[in-house]
């Protein structure tokens, strides 16, 4: 199979990754700001943006990242394996909207009180937006033959998750006590917990 074809079909998986998140962040009434985020957070989530969409692109586009390409390609299965992982991320991130629905934030401390969600993807696992953007990051390492473009998104989100996630499970904590602690209990953090 061609470079090209594969390429296209990554452009065509990370638009639809655009979309499905601008859909469910304006059905949820949210304005994805970073107005109130700490700056190293905001700063490592502009990286994101840039790590997981900008470069991307710019190594499809363009030979300006050339200069970083890994020394050998990579074989065509772990590229297919790549657009799997990205599928599953991308409906991993739909379907945790879909459960989470109105409480979806993108502060770390809620915006509203409401009732805790362990339904849908939520049963197994308390974080599965941050899984679904780690699958993506795991899906553009294998993808990419580069560097830059390859690791990179991968790098930024485990800081990002490393730094967020503790701060979002401590307001859940205050915001819901013993019901979130027993939660915490019955499910895995960012990968499901299979056995109870």
């Amino acid at each position: 199979m061609s470079r090209e074809i594969f390429d296209w079909v990554w452009i065509v998986l990370l638009f639809t990754m655009i979309i499905t998140r601008k859909y469910h962040v304006k059905k949820a009434g949210n304005q994805a700001s970073l107005k109130d985020t700490p700056v190293l957070e905001a700063i490592l989530m502009a990286f994101w943006g840039l790590s997981a969409c900008i470069i991307p692109a710019i190594f499809v586009f363009s030979d300006w990242l050339a200069f970083t390409d890994y020394p050998f390609s990579i074989h065509w299965i772990l590229k297919i394996v790549g657009i799997c992982i990205f599928i599953l991320s991308i409906w991993l991130l739909h379907r945790s909207h879909i459960d989470l629905g109105s409480m979806w934030s993108i502060k770390v401390e809620p915006e509203v009180k409401g009732q805790l969600v362990e339904g849908g993807v939520y049963k197994r696992m308390r974080h599965p937006m941050y899984t679904a953007h780690l699958l993506w990051g795991i899906a553009q390492l294998l993808f990419f033959p580069n560097y830059i473009a390859g690791p990179s998104a991968l790098v930024i989100f485990y800081i990002i998750a490393r730094l967020r996630i503790p701060r979002e499970e401590k307001a859940l904590i205050e915001q819901f006590g013993d019901e979130y602690k027993r939660y915490i209990l019955q499910t895995g953090r960012i990968f499901p917990k299979i056995i109870d």
